[in-house]
């Protein structure tokens, strides 16, 4: 559960007494009865009744409530106790909408919080890992694939112990049973973490598995547990190509996973791409709400890996010379001419998705037992077939905007040879939110608001149809459906609609609102069919006014685009309050220890002016930055102050000239339910770039030695601004009208708002100190990554060489269009029949 202390006013105390006896009602063994559920904040017991005024004799104390389980669809929770024979209970309840559901929720967190030690982690570590087995019985030792040991960006060797959050595992060409499979893995993890992992989920189809594992801790943390699969193979009946895939939440976050093995050879990457879309439309994951989308839209995080397929695309006479150049390191020529790089780069495939630098050797094909020689000739019947050595395995991911994910490792092993391909390891650091409590009083409380204003959306189609936007998102009470756009030819051939929508979400905390999504979704009023999906984050419109440009698809094609402007009224009618150039702050020092403070906004140094009775003054150093855009998402970009950002994230360089990375890291002190930002310390990428601002030396190739240096960051490139006449645009509303700071300095990024560090396991070790941790948030510089600890691992105090958030430079998403766009429509796609839904529980399936 979500962790922060609020000081309580009479008048919340009066909202909690008005929320003691709330009718709802409760569904057993198919009977719909009326109940009263009344939660005592004071004492830490929830009450359920069957009158108002009824005996309060069944109730549960807070440390037995396990889990909040919100039904997709209707305004259902399901509560999880724990009984007195330690045996799990499940209570359902139907709240008369989603509104009181999330206040009741609230007011039950916020007795979690008064009375438990335990935090929810606001950020976990996931390992992803794929391996085509080459149908042939796994090694006994398979534990450096766990370690992430080997070539490529790798752990740091003391960091071999430490576990991670959750496990995802994807194999192809398997072998094993299911069975004997598991207990491979959860042994393997067992002699390397010392930890008994338990089993969320797995699905294979022929031998395609995917098996995910989580820490015990984590059990009542996941939920909505989905599983499906697509077949591929020989028109498409086949399982020996395909994928299969899984999907939870966890806490408030979405995830998605997607192990895949497509069609293989080097001369078919467009069945490989078709494999794709494929894949995409008929794959049924996630919220069943999001039916308009596809996977892609449907997660907070998805991550697709497998066996891809795709082959560097050089001929066959080229071999030896592919040879020399992987025992040179020289891997940027050759990826320079790698099929999945190309197809993603013209925009064929995985639109919009992000694969960390790839500095290990081509993981296919080698001669069995050896990593030393690649077998890249093959006698056939039909004569001989040569399989250059290629990146066949891979990892990538794709995330909503503004969210917080980092990849720590990416490479592939060295000892388990027993296949053809060696196997590929990823890690991610990934932040997650909980319950969402109020630090307001909720007795003042008044309606906010979303508008969008001023949108166009630019449609690759010369269809005559009506279009409207349909609006998503888990802050809405359901989906909303903007009235008719209006029409208006373009000289290209596409066409524009304008719309503009005002949305009212469920909670109007902006704490709340900034940490939303909202997936639209553009439709035809004929048919109400689908001409291209997006998503906005509503953290982009925290300052003020703020237009967005985003990158429209469907099926996994770009199909337009959509511009417009987003604004935010707060419950008070304006935006939270926020520090700008040289304002100070004052604050009541109880103890000598070091205070440091974080910015969503901006990273700053606390300078201590004057100390008197008890008190002291901070100063801000740096400028307030207004545009903000995260081009791992759509080609979204944000535009403020006539100003468009080129585009950042959270994995590009440090910029020169914008504060000298002088950032400073501190503790913040909220959890958020729904959004998905989180705090998150800056780090440099060692990778890219080593002490005096040489490129970093390659990692030894063990089967090679070290050869030579990694090459430098990748370029980055400007995202445009989009074509938009000022004299057509809507001004802001008064009402929605926000401050905004008039000394920005457009190029530095911003860093999402702080909450508290989270620790999740052992209650034996003790609890991070406050001093220590504050320190290693001040910034060093460093030649070698430091051990980096599972956020999850209580008592692992953070070293004090803790580096900046890794920084690498991503080319921004241009969304010019060519001169004559052709409908999307016209291109022939896969057959369109109907796949039936999967039967799915719409809650957690225990472990």
């Amino acid at each position: 559960f979500a962790r922060f202390n609020c000081t309580r006013t009479g008048s919340f105390c009066e909202h909690v007494r008005s929320w003691s006896s709330l009718q709802v009602k409760s569904e057993l063994l198919g009977l719909t009865t009326k109940m009263f559920l009344k939660v005592d904040v004071e004492t830490g017991k929830i009450y359920f009744k069957k009158s108002k005024d009824g005996p309060e004799d069944k109730y549960f104390v807070h440390n037995k409530i396990l889990q909040l389980v919100k039904s997709q669809k209707v305004a259902k929770l399901v509560i999880m106790v724990e009984t007195e024979k330690e045996k799990t209970l499940r209570k359902e309840f139907v709240f008369d909408d989603t509104k009181k559901r999330e206040g009741f929720c609230q007011l039950l967190q916020q007795m979690k919080n008064k009375h438990s030690d335990k935090p929810e982690p606001d950020m976990i570590t996931v390992f992803v890992g794929t391996w085509n087995m080459g149908n042939a019985s796994p090694p006994h030792n398979i534990a450096s694939w766990f370690q992430c040991k080997g070539q490529g960006k790798t752990r740091d060797d003391t960091a071999d112990h430490i576990p991670h959050d959750i496990y995802v595992i994807g194999t192809q060409e398997d072998p094993l049973g299911e069975k004997e499979w598991i207990d491979t893995l959860k042994s393997a993890l067992r002699g390397t973490t010392n930890i008994s992992f338990k089993q969320v989920t797995t699905q294979t189809l022929w031998n395609i598995r995917i098996v995910v594992l989580a820490k015990p801790e984590h059990e009542n943390r996941i939920s909505h547990i989905f599983s499906d699969s697509v077949k591929t193979g020989i028109a498409n009946a086949l399982g020996n190509k395909g994928a299969v895939g899984v999907s939870f939440m966890f806490n408030g976050t979405s995830f998605g996973f997607v192990n895949s093995h497509l069609t293989s050879g080097s001369e078919k990457k467009i069945r490989r791409n078709q494999n794709y879309v494929s894949i995409l439309r008929f794959l049924n994951l996630g919220d069943k709400k999001l039916n308009p989308f596809d996977i892609t839209h449907r997660f907070t995080h998805l991550f697709w890996f497998g066996d891809l397929n795709y082959r560097i695309e050089l001929p066959s006479t080229e071999a030896e010379s592919i040879v020399t150049k992987i025992k040179q390191q020289q891997y940027q020529e050759l990826l320079c001419r790698d099929q999945l790089t190309i197809e993603k780069g013209e925009e064929k495939v995985f639109l919009h998705y992000d694969e960390e630098e790839i500095t290990f050797a081509p993981t296919y094909r080698f001669e069995r037992d050896t990593r030393e020689k690649y077998a890249y000739t093959k006698a056939k019947a039909t004569g001989t077939k040569y399989n250059l050595p290629s990146w066949c395995d891979r990892v990538l991911r794709k995330s909503y905007p503004l969210v917080h994910v980092f990849c720590q490792s990416y490479g592939c092993t060295n000892d388990i040879m027993t296949s053809d391909h060696s196997p590929v390891f990823s890690t991610f650091e990934v932040g997650v939110v909980s319950q969402f409590v109020s630090k307001q009083d909720p007795s003042s409380v008044s309606q906010g608001g979303i508008k969008f204003m001023n949108c166009i959306a630019t449609l690759m189609t010369k269809s005559k149809t009506k279009f409207f936007i349909e609006y998503h998102s888990s802050c809405l009470e359901k989906f909303v459906k903007s009235s008719e756009g209006e029409n208006q030819d373009h000289s290209d051939g596409s066409i524009k609609v304008r719309f503009g929508n005002q949305l009212v979400p469920i909670i109007s905390d902006p704490e709340y609102l900034l940490d939303q999504h909202i997936l639209l979704c553009v439709k035809s009023t004929d048919c109400d069919e689908s001409y291209g999906e997006g998503c906005v984050a509503l953290r982009a419109a925290e300052s003020s006014y703020t237009e967005f440009h985003i990158t429209l698809t469907h099926h996994g094609e770009r199909t337009g685009s959509l511009t417009g402007g987003v604004q935010l009224r707060t419950s008070e009618g304006k935006q939270t309050e926020k520090l700008t150039t040289n304002e100070v702050i004052t604050v009541r020092l109880t103890t000598n220890e070091v205070i440091l403070l974080y910015s969503f906004h901006f990273p700053f140094t606390c300078l201590i002016v004057r100390r008197s009775y008890g008190y002291v003054s901070l100063f801000n150093r740096f400028a307030l930055p207004s545009d903000i855009t995260n081009p791992s998402y759509m080609g979204v970009g944000y535009k403020s102050g006539g100003v468009t950002d080129r585009g950042w994230s959270y994995s590009m360089s440090p910029r020169s000239g914008s504060g000298g990375g002088g950032g400073v890291a501190g503790h913040g002190g909220r959890d958020q339910t729904h959004g998905n930002i989180s705090p998150k310390k800056t780090v440099y990428d060692h990778s890219a770039v080593s002490e005096g601002g040489k490129p970093a030396e390659m990692f030894d190739n063990p089967l090679y030695g070290s050869m030579g240096k990694a090459g430098g960051p990748r370029g980055a490139k400007d995202q445009p601004d989009p074509q938009r006449s000022k004299d057509q645009l809507t001004p802001p509303d008064p009402i929605f009208s926000f401050t905004k700071p008039s000394d920005q300095d457009p190029d530095r990024p911003p860093v999402p708002t702080p909450r508290n560090r989270s620790y999740t396991c052992s209650e034996t070790k003790p609890p991070p100190s406050t001093t220590t941790a504050s320190a290693s948030l001040l910034p060093q510089t460093y030649t070698k990554n430091p051990v980096k600890p599972s956020r999850s691992e209580g008592g692992m105090v953070q070293t004090t060489n803790r580096p900046h958030l890794p920084m690498k430079s991503r080319p921004g998403q241009a969304d010019a269009t060519s001169t004559k766009p052709r409908d999307y429509r016209d291109s022939s796609e896969l057959p369109s029949k109907l796949r039936p839904p999967t039967s799915s529980l719409d809650y957690k399936n225990h472990l």
